[in-house]
């Protein structure tokens, strides 16, 4: 099969799993065709960029590869999660995207095909980045969720919608999970960039070390609130969405300037 025709089966199964889930909340019901087809998008997913990569000969770093990249890490992690955290409904906010991204993808191919290589500290740097903002991109979806958790469960009867979600105190749980989990590789990511990156003006990353360490002390501030003051509710769902917010601006904000808006690589 041709890249382009795995990157539509992956967009078909994105699309038919949110579908599912859709349902199955409408329903109150659980089905697990739905997270097999998750399972399968996601397969697909990464088999397109595997397949692009080698013929590149190294990970595409364009704007909307990038975000397809991220994308399908994030519905990969949401995938694992949800093996044994009652999560898998948080698919109708990401398998949308990861279907989007990867369309974006294939109608704006990146014109870069310069060779590059990086040696194994700029990869952890790299890697631990993407998976940084994986992570802390679920929380603050799950952080969307426990919002309108809580403003339903204080209507007589709540929607439907939230008879499909755990507990609000489990919700919470997960979410200070997926924060202290994405503050460790986040913490990795900014000590490696700090010590294997020569110059940072030259790399246009100022303003993404700046953004990314505002979002390590947002995040970091959170987690001293939760165990010494017991933060929980809005304050802690507030705290998530601004820190969340800074690292897609320190992420996506300047590749955009650059890339799409200043026509920069």
């Amino acid at each position: 099969m041709t890249p382009l025709t795995i990157g539509i089966l992956s967009i078909c199964c994105y699309v038919l799993s949110t579908v599912l889930l859709s349902t199955d909340i409408i329903k109150e019901k659980s089905h697990i065709q739905s997270i097999m087809l998750g399972w399968l998008a996601v397969f697909f997913h990464f088999t397109y960029i595997a397949i692009i990569s080698l013929q590149q000969n190294s990970l595409d770093f364009g704007f909307f590869s990038i975000g397809s990249t991220i994308s399908s890490i994030v519905a990969l992690l949401l995938l694992l999660v949800s093996l044994n955290k009652p999560i898998d409904k948080l698919g109708v906010a990401i398998f949308p995207l990861a279907s989007l991204m990867l369309v974006l993808t294939l109608i704006y191919p990146s014109t870069e095909q310069t060779i590059q290589s990086y040696s194994w500290q700029m990869n952890i740097h790299i890697f631990s980045s993407i998976i940084a903002f994986s992570l802390l991109n679920i929380a603050a979806l799950q952080a969307i969720f426990l919002s309108i958790q809580e403003q339903q469960l204080r209507k007589h009867p709540p929607r439907k919608i939230i008879l499909t979600l755990p507990p609000l105190q489990t919700m919470e749980s997960l979410l200070f999970q997926l924060i202290s989990t994405g503050v460790i590789f986040l913490t990795i990511s900014l000590l490696s960039g700090f010590i294997f990156i020569d110059d940072l003006f030259a790399q246009h990353l100022v303003h993404k070390t700046i953004l990314s360490l505002f979002a390590w002390l947002i995040f970091s501030t959170l987690l001293y609130g939760r165990i010494r003051y017991g933060w929980r509710g809005q304050t802690a769902i507030q705290w998530t969405l601004i820190g969340f917010t800074s690292l897609l601006l320190a992420y996506f904000g300047s590749k955009l300037v650059l890339e799409l808006i200043l026509q920069k690589t």
